[in-house]
């Protein structure tokens, strides 16, 4: 596609619908990714289990007494650190923002509820007193 001949609003409208694509994608990848764990801590219970074992009772030898505290700050890191909320606008479920530049349609909604988009301040306000919070 030839984006020189593309108006300012065309081009626009194509960066928030490459925006709202990676949005979806992120999610469909979360929610693919959330299933493998299910399907894969499934697939251990069963061998478990034809082994003879009780699941706690190995359960138990996978994290050791010492690291049991440290486990969920090494599984936070493995997924790539801190956690960041997503959140989602009330007027349209398919515009999400989780955290980085802030994407058009949120400036624009930021706007007409007169939030000024460059100040953390009202950032901060917007998003506690417009954006809904989507829930994992």
């Amino acid at each position: 596609m030839e984006y020189e001949n593309l108006s300012v609003e065309q081009i626009r409208d194509q960066l928030q619908q490459i925006e709202q694509n990676r949005a979806n994608l992120e999610k469909a990848l979360e929610g693919r990714r959330q299933q493998a764990k299910h399907d894969l801590a499934r697939q251990l219970k069963d061998t478990i289990i034809e082994h003879g074992y009780d699941v706690s009772e190995i359960a138990s030898l996978l994290i050791s007494r010492r690291r049991r505290g440290a486990a969920g700050a090494k599984t936070a890191a493995k997924q790539g650190g801190r956690q960041y909320t997503t959140y989602v606008d009330p007027q349209n479920r398919n515009n999400m923002y989780k955290r980085g530049v802030i994407p058009s349609w949120m400036k624009e909604r930021m706007q007409e509820q007169g939030y000024d988009a460059s100040s953390k301040s009202d950032r901060e306000a917007f998003k506690a007193n417009y954006l809904q919070v989507l829930e994992d």
